[in-house]
């Protein structure tokens, strides 16, 4: 008897005590935000193995990694579907969205597991397209469609599953007052983090239209007026903390520098022709847009403008951002792609496909289809504060909309 009580008095230890550690957060929500991580490296790692190798098979290391992401979050998220549907309590059902008759699961899993399964299902897709096809040297392929489509999914997915689990506001009994606070502060910070994976994904898919080489181009703030504030005022108001675009933002800028930094530490040679320009180290890709700035200016505003109208928040909110990141990126843009100070690891600049000419006489200075005439150039920024606007309104509503996500 007194061993028996002895071994259940260490298990319920031992459970008490990994609830304290993981605050009472499910294990598969800390899976999937490390999923949503796990995804943003990989991908970049192999436009950075393109860049600097070329030649990539269906197992090269990147794709291995976007697999793993893909595969842990559908696999958590599915195991918790399965739990939930057939060993679940009623008030967990309840908390569940019920789909097909038998399975119930959070809105985030179903994405997660929808997501992870069209990511794995393009890369075999993916591997035909090359055999048939050759290197690509578009990020849109069909197969590259596909597989965006699956990894946002994921993203979104994990970003949901933190974000019913926040908007509940569910209080453990097995923690205390401070813990409880704890927990739902974790909870904001993961949320946070996966918002700024997803938007540092986003940019990646994004950057060919971006390109610093392109930044006195309306065309430049037209796709960053669309993208941009949509997510960063939907998850910026979604967190509901003070500085939520900022953090937001700045977790955006440091996990694409961060990876960019360390990727190229380590060796990398061409393994396709032509070889124009020989490179050593696995290549920088491309240095952030600095969405930290305009992040700041609108948290600012934005504390201001609490509980005012929405339209009249996505009009002064929405100028605050074109203003702030249009002046911001045109003398940015400018000195990251022309100035010998930004050809260095730090900012990237030195970076060139291996089998384009290194002496190209574009290569830092902007080509004739880089300038636009006055006249183009206003009509374009006209257009891109329309863009802008749409989009900070579109912004607002979702984060709305997400804080009332439950399930």
């Amino acid at each position: 008897m007194s061993t028996t009580a002895s071994v259940s008095q260490t298990w319920a230890h031992r459970t008490q005590g990994s609830a304290s550690l993981l605050l009472g957060i499910p294990l598969y929500v800390y899976a999937c935000v490390l999923a949503s991580l796990s995804i943003f490296v990989g991908v970049l790692w192999d436009i950075s193995w393109h860049m600097s190798i070329g030649r990539d098979g269906l197992f090269s290391a990147p794709h291995l990694l976007i697999y793993l992401g893909s595969a842990f979050a559908g696999t958590f998220a599915g195991y918790q579907c399965l739990k939930t549907s057939f060993w679940g309590t009623l008030e967990e059902k309840n908390r569940s969205v019920h789909f097909w008759g038998i399975f119930y699961s959070s809105l985030g899993g179903l994405f997660c597991i929808w997501g992870s399964m069209a990511a794995l299902s393009s890369a075999p897709f993916d591997d035909w397209w090359h055999a048939a096809y050759g290197l690509d040297v578009e990020i849109f392929t069909p197969p590259h469609s596909v597989l965006v489509f699956g990894l946002m999914t994921i993203q979104l997915g994990a970003l949901f599953i933190v974000m019913a689990i926040l908007n509940r506001a569910d209080r453990v009994t097995s923690l205390s007052d401070e813990q409880n606070q704890q927990r739902v502060q974790r909870l904001r910070l993961l949320f946070m983090m996966t918002a700024g994976f997803l938007l540092a994904l986003v940019y990646l898919f994004t950057s060919e239209f971006i390109d610093n080489s392109r930044g006195h181009t309306s065309l430049y703030y037209q796709v960053s007026g669309f993208v941009f504030p949509l997510l960063l005022f939907a998850t910026g108001r979604a967190s509901g903390h003070r500085w939520g675009g900022t953090i937001i933002s700045a977790v955006y800028m440091s996990v694409l520098l961060i990876t960019n930094w360390v990727l190229q530490q380590f060796p990398a040679e061409p393994l396709l022709g032509p070889i124009l320009n020989p490179v050593t180290h696995f290549q920088f890709y491309g240095f952030p847009v600095l969405l930290i700035l305009p992040a700041i200016a609108c948290d600012l505003v934005a504390a201001r403008l609490k509980g005012r109208n929405d339209w009249l928040q996505a009009l002064v909110l929405g100028l605050v951002f074109a203003i702030v990141y249009g002046v911001t990126q045109w003398f940015f843009s400018e000195f990251h792609f022309t100035s010998p100070l930004t050809r260095n690891k730090i900012f990237g600049n030195y970076t060139w496909y291996f089998s384009n000419d290194p002496n190209w006489k574009y290569r830092y200075t902007y080509g004739p289809w880089a300038i636009e005439s006055a006249t183009q150039l206003a009509s374009g920024l006209g257009i891109a504060l329309l863009i802008t606007l749409v989009s900070t309104r579109l912004g607002l509503a979702w984060g709305k909309w997400m804080q009332k996500v439950v399930r």
